[in-house]
């Protein structure tokens, strides 16, 4: 018998780059402040040293961050958009599984996964629009 786990905290890919840079962007900018503790609270040499260290690693951490959303926005410029069976809102497929934006059903441009035969068939999609599979 096939062990099913129901994993409620993924979403799209899209959606785990932009949680990544949203993450270090908020990550240096509170390094960045609290390093700045340091010469705000008058703590000598040591706070000057805390504050460029802070400013420094924050600084990096905001670049990654770029770094991050500019490759986030290059790949959903090439995705697939679909129509999803499940809530029938557009959403971008980037590889050939993927999650819902919306609904977070996993969607698959794979064949291999597809639904099996007993499943119930997915309204039609639009025209000029791709329907996306769904796996079980």
């Amino acid at each position: 018998m096939k062990e099913v786990t129901i994993v409620r905290f993924r979403s799209s890919k899209a959606n785990e780059f932009r949680l990544w840079g949203l993450l270090l962007t908020m990550g240096g900018m509170l390094l960045m402040i609290l390093g700045l503790a340091g010469i705000v609270f008058e703590w000598g040499a040591a706070g000057r040293l805390l504050a460029a260290i802070g400013m420094v690693i924050g600084a990096i951490l905001m670049l990654a961050s770029m770094g991050i959303y500019f490759a986030a926005g290059m790949m959903s410029t090439s995705a697939v958009v679909v129509v999803c069976p499940e809530c029938g809102k557009a959403t971008k497929i980037i590889g050939k599984t993927d999650r819902c934006m919306f609904c977070k059903t996993i969607l698959s441009l794979d064949p291999a996964h597809a639904p099996s035969e007993g499943a119930l068939p997915a309204e039609p999609a639009k025209a000029g629009q791709e329907s996306a599979s769904t796996t079980p």
